[in-house]
């Protein structure tokens, strides 16, 4: 990295920390669970609009995505910079939020709000400084990133660019140091059972829906996991019956595999519809319905991969002030590596408690993300 870029980084960093904290201070409390966006994409789509944009630079696409472009030399070619707007809190109401000296409070500020925030003032610097760009790049506040939301904000951005070839593709979610080089792909499923059910003495013997269903938990806990890259199996929730007395005749489960290999994951999907099958019988029914798939990286353009992650080692190291910690996770980035298109996930700021009602991050972090941020869309300026 030259030292000009850096020098610029960082002094937009430090000049715009007040005005960043206090767009996080409104957009944290926006709720925004997986597939109901919308207000928060209305937000984003209007912050933007009013930092000076022009007729259709910015829009909100059918999946909630709101996608700023910012023109190139060659439209052909795009570079995509992304942070997604869902969390993982279901609330519809406006979302707790407090702070102290040194933190903010709230769910989601951190995964992925802070950084989302982060994103949009280093695309503030675009529109005001409006840099001669080499290729277009796209600044996408994504939907559905969390859990069952599949992503498919990230999904329909990469099916809708139509003739134009993806350079390569930055998302930026959880924390400072985190570097995502590979995808983690998932299957999730929900199954069902059912029975005819029945009185506990009367009907003794006669098929009980919660016992096949333990029979699938313990038969997929029970797979042999596939060699070559790690994978896992979880089983998160687990319903069914009515009284202590009465044979269920229903039972319901959430459960999921993953793998930082595709031949990992279809192996174990033979392998799981093969035991669903198996506990079918008469008088019990099983229904196993895949509603969650996330695949797993594609290794098509490894020297360009490991260029665009040698750019974020070192733009971490140089900015964000840590070194790097390459990890396999599942983010927005699972889908265009999937197409075997360069891409990565870096986390922009410090924080903890993800996922739970006292998330926090901590403010002066701020400021060290979004040298980081800028630091690499700088990059894409016309030599």
């Amino acid at each position: 990295m030259d030292q000009r870029t850096a020098d610029i980084a960082k002094k937009y960093a430090k000049e715009s920390h007040e005005e960043e904290l206090a767009l996080l201070r409104t957009l944290a409390q926006i709720p925004a669970p997986s597939g109901d966006e919308g207000r928060r994409a209305a937000f984003v789509r209007d912050w933007l609009l009013a930092q000076g944009t022009e007729p259709g630079q910015v829009v909100v696409d059918e999946a909630k995505n709101v996608v700023l472009t910012l023109s190139g030399e060659d439209h052909g070619a795009v570079e995509i910079f992304s942070a997604h707007t869902d969390v993982v809190a279901q609330d519809t109401e406006p979302l707790p939020f407090h702070e102290d000296d040194e933190r903010m409070y709230a769910p989601g500020v951190g995964d992925d709000t802070a950084n989302l925030v982060g994103l949009l003032m280093a695309a503030k610097w675009f529109l005001t400084h409006r840099p001669r760009l080499a290729h277009d790049v796209l600044v996408v506040a994504n939907s559905c990133e969390e859990g069952l939301g599949n992503l498919k904000g990230t999904r329909w951005l990469m099916g809708h660019l139509g003739s134009r070839r993806v350079i390569d593709f930055t998302s930026f979610d959880l924390y400072l140091g985190q570097h995502i080089t590979h995808a983690v792909g998932s299957h999730r499923w929900r199954v069902r059972t059912r029975t005819a059910g029945g009185h506990s003495w009367e009907n003794a013997g006669a098929p009980n829906a919660i016992e096949a269903m333990a029979r699938i938990v313990g038969g997929l806990y029970a797979i042999p996991l596939p060699q070559g890259a790690k994978t896992s199996v979880n089983v998160g929730t687990i319903c069914g019956g009515t009284t202590v007395n009465s044979i269920a005749a229903e039972a319901e489960a959430l459960m999921e595999y993953r793998s930082a290999s595709q031949e990992n994951l279809l192996w174990m999907r033979g392998r799981f519809e093969t035991l669903c099958d198996s506990v079918k019988a008469p008088g019990v029914e099983v229904e196993a319905e895949l509603i969650g798939e996330r695949p797993a990286s594609l290794a098509r353009d490894p020297q360009g991969e490991e260029a665009l992650v040698e750019e974020g080692d070192e733009v971490i190291r140089e900015l964000g002030g840590v070194e790097s910690r390459h990890q396999d996770s599942s983010t927005d980035a699972n889908i265009p590596l999937s197409l075997g298109i360069p891409a990565q996930t870096i986390g922009a700021v410090r924080g903890g408690l993800l996922h739970t009602r006292d998330e926090w991050i901590e403010k002066a972090s701020l400021v060290q993300g979004l040298e980081l941020i800028l630091g690499l869309m700088l990059d894409c300026q016309a030599r």
